[in-house]
């Protein structure tokens, strides 16, 4: 089993049924506060550097949502600085092995090949929701 750095928004849902899947296949966590890391750029691309940066950004956030922002229409400089300015953008979760190896995103068969995860539902788990269909808390 792993342990895992768990990059989060406290309070989101999506992510807690996340934490749930990967305790109950036996990993441990360390509960990062998304929005509160201070984010470096070099930290930030740790992570996203191998995803096309339309991939980097949390579709379910309100300026994406609202059509405001379009990640697809973004180089990787402007998402880059829109993400270090707004972390809300940031998709999540976002996790580190201990070696160091890192992953975006909560798409069942990649946290699989990524740390084993049996038994859970295929597909992607990513969305901060409610049975409203809203975040279950108020965005900052």
């Amino acid at each position: 089993m792993a342990h895992l750095s768990f990059f989060e928004k406290p309070g989101c849902a999506g992510n807690a049924r996340q934490r749930a899947l990967l305790e109950a296949a036996g990993h441990t966590l360390e509960r990062r506060n998304l929005l509160a890391e201070p984010w470096t750029r070099e930290a930030l691309l740790a992570f996203l550097a191998p995803l096309p940066p339309a991939q980097w950004f949390n579709r379910s956030a309100p300026r994406i949502k609202s059509g405001e922002l379009d990640p697809d229409a973004l180089d990787a400089e402007a998402a880059l600085a829109l993400l270090l300015a707004e972390p809300l953008l940031i998709r999540r979760p976002l996790l580190r092995r201990e070696d160091g190896a890192t992953l975006v995103g909560f798409d069942t068969a990649a946290v699989d090949a990524f740390v084993g995860l049996p038994d859970a539902p295929a597909g992607r788990l990513e969305a901060c929701v409610s049975a409203s269909g809203h975040c279950a808390t108020p965005e900052p």
